[in-house]
């Protein structure tokens, strides 16, 4: 070969380990170094990346370096980084073919042998793996003994494959037969690989399914090795169909014109299979819009594809292989076959197919109606709504979001002002009634220093001056006996006055404990009427009417006492003659006990009915007393459990009633 095709070479193909060369100037202890051999005897270019000195062996990699570079050096990139992250430590060493056309085929077993022999002088690889088309075929065309016995691998390859020819064969007229992975190399030591199976009967069966009436099938394939090794397995799997004519549209003997000017005469019972399309017989690379060219030669022709070549414009579908890169799984197979901890051999992966089909082509020809088979991937779908008017959408949803919470803050700040301004008005009503509650309080106060002043000065004036006259000479034995008694009843007005204000201060605060406990409350309003009998101010008669001779209740029997002798109290003081009753009545409805102290006094004016419970409240300033006696029997009925009232049907006297629980044993 030329030297300046060489240097041409060098220039394409460089770039694809550019970046494992400047991994050499960036390595550390676990990075690969790499160095670059030149072979001019050859004609070609060598590349060895050499990690880590082991004694396990190399690994190597032997690449067909075709014109899909991206392809082989992501796969070698991907490789890479997933055999370092699973810690792999063995030499590796990356040789590259350099295969172009064709018509170069008679080189590459010399090139692949011319590899293999400089390793097997030196140290056999503990692995060989094989990327590409070519790469592949080159080494299943040796027949060595570091070919076939050392453990191989391969990617980027198809399952069914071809067998390099003698220098001596015509590749124009070259017509091999198609090898199958899987059966046709027992000889090699094939560990693992990752190859693509190009399936003829279901692309038949499909094309059937959409034109039941086809009779002839024409295969489109290109002057590359790919597509004779696709051409080949085409012819040997037709053979299944000898009803159907199988016409080849061959770039190893027809130029693109060719191609296309036989595409525009074929006739209506002809179903197209695209195989590959990148090099014709004159031996240059076509661009990818040939194919559109190829389309125009003949808009109406049904088009189907093997590969995936022309999908998304020309062809209406097809099953073909899922590309992807194979270099990560090779990795992990390299590494758990070579590094792992017992060694495994995964076998040879076939990458799954899937069918894959144009809507925009299949409506253009009015294949819409027909069932597709499940799980088809579609292409070239009409957007929908959403999807054609993707920003329009969201940006119409943004800003109606947008005026949504500018809606919702207002509400939210109205709501917030609004609440404010009740709050507001609430604590205003709130302050006008602590003043009130406060001026209501300094009133008290004021009437309960004037009351106290009074009571307290009134009982202590007596006391006071009776003590004075008592002390002198000029006061008779029955006049200081009656100075005595003054004196102590007005010692005992004053206890009692200072006995209502503690009660009054302690119920209120809750420092009284009631303690409930068992009596006869007959018993006891009997005590309690005897006890007012005994201070007896008045001439009214004291009556007691019950309508049982005892009953037992559970209450606090001292406090029960006190509200009665308290109200018989106060009737004694406004009823000078006439009765004072105290009547028990048990009212099985409310599930209570009724109590009652009636007289035939001056009454209790209607205006004060309400008040009369009040402290300090008295129906006769002039009258001794504080005014807390009813406000202390209303505290303890209430804790007792029940309620007290004046009665305002009764118009005789007064009367007061009050409840108390109903527990009788």
């Amino acid at each position: 070969m030329p030297i300046s095709c060489a240097i041409i070479y060098f220039i394409i193909f460089a770039p694809v380990f550019f970046r494992f060369i400047l991994k050499e100037n960036e390595k550390s202890d676990n990075d690969i170094p790499i160095s670059t051999v030149s072979h001019a005897d050859y004609g070609w270019i060598s590349t060895s990346v050499k990690a880590e000195v082991t004694t396990d062996g190399t690994i190597l990699i032997i690449t067909s370096y075709n014109p899909e570079t991206r392809s082989i050096s992501d796969n070698l990139s991907a490789f890479m980084d997933e055999y370092k992250l699973r810690g792999g430590k063995r030499l590796i060493t990356i040789e590259s073919m350099n295969c172009k056309n064709l018509s170069e085929a008679h080189l590459w077993k010399e090139r692949m042998a011319s590899i293999l022999e400089k390793y097997e002088r030196t140290a056999a690889p503990s692995l060989i793996i094989l990327l590409g088309q070519e790469a592949w075929a080159s080494f299943i065309s040796q027949n060595s003994e570091i070919a076939k016995k050392t453990p191989a691998m391969c990617g980027m390859v198809s399952a069914n494959t071809v067998v390099l020819p003698e220098d001596s064969v015509d590749l124009v007229k070259w017509s091999p037969d198609s090898k199958d992975i899987f059966k046709d190399f027992p000889d090699y030591n094939i560990v693992s690989g990752y190859v693509y199976q190009y399936n003829v009967d279901k692309n038949i069966e499909l094309m059937r399914r959409f034109y039941p009436n086809m009779k002839k099938v024409a295969f489109i394939s290109d002057n590359t090795y790919g597509g004779l090794s696709m051409q080949a397995f085409v012819k040997k799997e037709m053979k299944k169909y000898p009803e159907l004519e199988l016409m080849l549209l061959d770039g190893r003997t027809s130029s693109f014109l060719e191609v296309s000017e036989r595409i525009r005469h074929l006739s209506n019972d002809v179903c197209v299979l695209v195989g590959t399309w990148r090099i014709d017989c004159t031996e240059n690379y076509v661009m990818g819009n040939t194919t559109y060219m190829l389309r125009d030669a003949n808009p109406t022709l049904p088009v189907f594809t093997i590969a995936s070549v022309g999908l998304g414009h020309w062809a209406l579908g097809g099953y073909t292989p899922v590309y992807h890169k194979v270099g990560k799984e090779i990795a992990g197979a390299t590494y758990n076959f070579l590094d792992g901890e017992t060694g495994s051999e995964t076998g040879v992966v076939p990458v799954p197919g899937n069918y894959v089909f144009d809507v925009k082509r299949m409506h253009q020809f009015g294949l819409d109606s027909i069932n597709l088979p499940k799980g088809a991937e579609l292409i070239n779908k009409t957007p929908g709504f959403y999807e054609q008017y993707k920003y329009w959408v969201i940006g119409v949803v943004a800003a109606f979001m947008f005026l949504i919470a500018c809606f919702l803050i207002a509400v939210y700040y109205i709501v917030r002002i609004n609440h404010l301004k009740d709050n507001l008005e609430k604590s205003g009503e709130e302050l006008l009634v602590a003043k009130e509650k406060a001026e209501e309080a300094n009133r008290l106060k004021t009437a309960f220093l004037a009351n106290m002043s009074h009571e307290i000065r009134t009982p202590l004036n007596a006391i006071v001056g009776f003590s004075n006259v008592l002390v002198g000479d000029d006061a008779t034995s029955e006049e200081k006996a009656q100075y005595c008694d003054i004196i102590q009843k007005n010692s005992d007005l004053l206890l009692h006055l200072i006995n209502d204000i503690l009660d009054i201060s302690r119920m209120e605060s809750g420092r009284i404990k009631f303690v409930e406990e068992e009596c006869d409350v007959v018993e006891l309003c009997q005590t309690a009427l005897s006890t007012a009998e005994y201070a007896r101010r008045t001439q009214a008669i004291y009556q007691f009417q019950t309508p049982v001779s005892s009953l037992i209740l559970k209450t606090d029997a001292q406090r029960l006492k006190q509200v009665l002798i308290n109200l018989l109290s106060n009737a004694g003081k406004f009823t000078p003659s006439g009765f004072i009753r105290l009547a028990i009545k048990v009212n099985k409805e409310d599930n209570c006990l009724e109590f009652s102290v009636t007289d035939t006094g001056c009454g209790i004016p209607a205006g004060k009915s309400e008040r009369i419970f009040e402290r300090f409240e008295k129906l006769n300033e002039y009258s001794q007393g504080t005014g807390l006696g009813l406000s202390i029997c209303k505290l303890i009925v209430e804790n007792l459990g029940g309620k007290i009232w004046v009665d305002k049907n009764y118009k005789e006297g007064a009367r007061f009633v009050f409840t108390h629980p109903l527990n009788e044993k």
